[in-house]
């Protein structure tokens, strides 16, 4: 059965669909099958990994409110091991018809779950919110990864979304664990970013990541390139973070085939 990690921060511009299409192509190069959930009616995701989200007939939105099965929606990308459900602009009008739906809180969950034991790992980019298309998100996964990133104002915000996961634990899905707070855009010349690192460590301590993705300009470029930064160049920094969470990720949930770390991908 596959795990369902929800990316998700209320604060824009954190690296939460850069961590989503990255981490999933990290642990599709690591030979793990991953689906990426694009629940963002911005549909970053989708276009991120090749997509043009005009050109997308269904989508995660028919499969939360006209219960259309996951399997006709999902595409394939270039990328090895891995797949999209994706997302359009109509994503934005869900939230406005799901409120009279009985069980409107597990829409994606019911979705998810046709689907789950066809991927180790399923990865959801959630909207910069907290509405119910997020609430959605973290009523069907298994565990919550929040970027953080290494700026001032960062812990800005994360009590209110600590608090929505406790509301969410207690009233609709108390599996919901916490898998870690991933420090984002971090720029070892600054002292700021040093600073923030440290304060975040010491408030959280174990939840948090040892990866931390740096600052990029590859990771900037590849999007517009419709290409994650495995396909884009598997050479650069931003790479090698992300295939250090990834199997950071993997250890932490005991996948044994870490074993492959002994041939692992050529970069």
């Amino acid at each position: 059965m596959g795990k369902i990690i929800a990316i998700a921060n209320q604060k824009g511009g954190v690296g939460k669909t850069t961590t989503s299409i990255n981490l999933a192509a990290s642990i599709g190069a690591l030979e793990y099958k991953t689906l990426i959930v694009d629940a963002d009616p911005q549909a970053n995701s989708t276009s991120g990994v090749g997509f043009d989200p005009k050109n997308v007939k269904t989508s995660i939105y028919e499969s939360m409110v006209d219960n259309i099965h996951p399997k006709d929606i999902i595409l394939n990308t270039e990328n090895p091991n891995l797949d999209i459900l994706p997302a359009h602009i109509d994503l934005v009008g869900a939230e406005i018809e799901m409120i009279n739906l009985p069980n409107r809180e597990r829409k994606l969950k019911t979705a998810l779950e046709k689907i789950r034991n066809d991927y180790d790992f399923i990865i959801i980019d959630c909207s910069p919110s907290l509405g119910l298309i997020t609430v959605n998100a973290l009523c069907a996964a298994d565990s919550v990864i929040i970027p953080v990133q290494c700026e001032y104002f960062a812990l800005e915000g994360l009590g209110k979304l600590l608090n929505t996961v406790k509301i969410i634990q207690t009233n609709l899905n108390p599996d919901l664990e916490i898998e870690g707070m991933l420090l984002t855009m971090y720029d070892q010349r600054l002292r700021l970013a040093n600073q923030v690192v440290e304060e975040v460590k010491t408030h959280f301590q174990q939840m948090v990541f040892d990866t931390i993705i740096s600052r990029n300009t590859k990771l900037s470029e590849a999007p517009g390139h419709g290409q994650t930064i495995i396909m884009y160049d598997a050479s650069c920094v931003g790479a090698t973070n992300y295939l250090n969470l990834a199997r950071e990720i993997l250890q932490k949930n005991d996948k044994t085939q870490i074993a492959k770390e002994e041939k692992k991908i050529e970069i």
